[in-house]
């Protein structure tokens, strides 16, 4: 997959089962776990990100032992770093979910980063666009024709960028700003995102559904391309089944 970014989707209902998939330290921190949300997403992003993983590097998607094999490590900042058998798997990645649904994306250019970041198309406050956009795209809300669209999607290219600079939500929101551009190919339409302190993120981003997702990369980058067709997250429907049992039987506290 050299110059590409490619990307996979994954749901609650795509979790194998059991605990085979899990290296020994995954189903330790599983095991700590107190709240189902937690355990949920963690469990859904790590087989989103698992199974991208397995694609780009050749091993079954489906097999349990395959899975084992691969292991989400992070970097001091916080920053994912996937391995296979113990060893770097030479892969930039990110991921990202919401609403019982994930996304992994994965570049193997040298020295690229990349963030992605999923959100749904719902109602934002007011008091949510001035404290976390920029002036410049505070105006872009105003003007635009369907304002619930176009405030989740600066967010989550905003959300994608903090992932490429490793900062997270550590950093002001407003230090990134994002422009839009009228670009638009297979199905994905360009977007650039500014640091205060210069350069420019360039990425992309598409609406599936009821979701939002971006892709932001250190360096120009071509529309991400899906590992599976159709990619599942179109038509998506967004959950939140922790809700049902939202403490977990057994633990007594959270991981940090």
């Amino acid at each position: 997959m050299t110059g590409q970014v490619r990307w996979l989707s994954r749901g609650l209902d795509h979790v194998p089962e059991g605990q085979a998939w899990l290296s020994a330290s995954e189903v330790e921190r599983l095991g700590r776990m107190r709240y189902a949300k937690r355990s949920s997403e963690f469990l859904v992003s790590r087989a989103a990100a698992k199974q991208a993983i397995a694609h780009a590097v050749g091993l079954p998607v489906d097999d349990p032992h395959a899975l084992r094999r691969i292991e989400v490590r992070h970097r001091p900042t916080g920053a994912p770093a996937p391995f296979v058998d113990g060893q770097p798997a030479g892969l930039a990645m990110s991921s990202t979910d919401r609403a019982d649904r994930a996304v992994c994306v994965l570049a193997a250019t040298a020295g690229i980063a990349v963030g992605c970041d999923l959100e749904l198309v719902e109602e934002r406050s007011q008091g949510f666009v001035t404290s976390y956009l920029t002036p410049s795209e505070q105006r872009i809300v105003a003007a635009a024709p369907v304002q619930d669209v176009t405030v989740n999607l600066l967010w989550s290219a905003k959300e994608s960028a903090l992932k490429v600079l490793e900062t997270g939500l550590r950093r002001d929101t407003r230090s990134v700003e994002v422009r839009l551009s009228e670009e638009v190919e297979a199905g994905w339409s360009a977007l650039a995102v500014h640091p205060v302190e210069g350069g420019a993120l360039p990425g992309w981003w598409r609406r599936a559904g009821r979701f939002l997702l971006s892709v932001v990369a250190s360096a120009p980058i071509p529309p991400p391309v899906a590992f599976e067709e159709p990619d599942g997250l179109g038509t998506a429907i967004p959950t939140h089944r922790w809700l049902e049992a939202p403490l977990r039987p057994g633990p007594t506290s959270e991981p940090t």
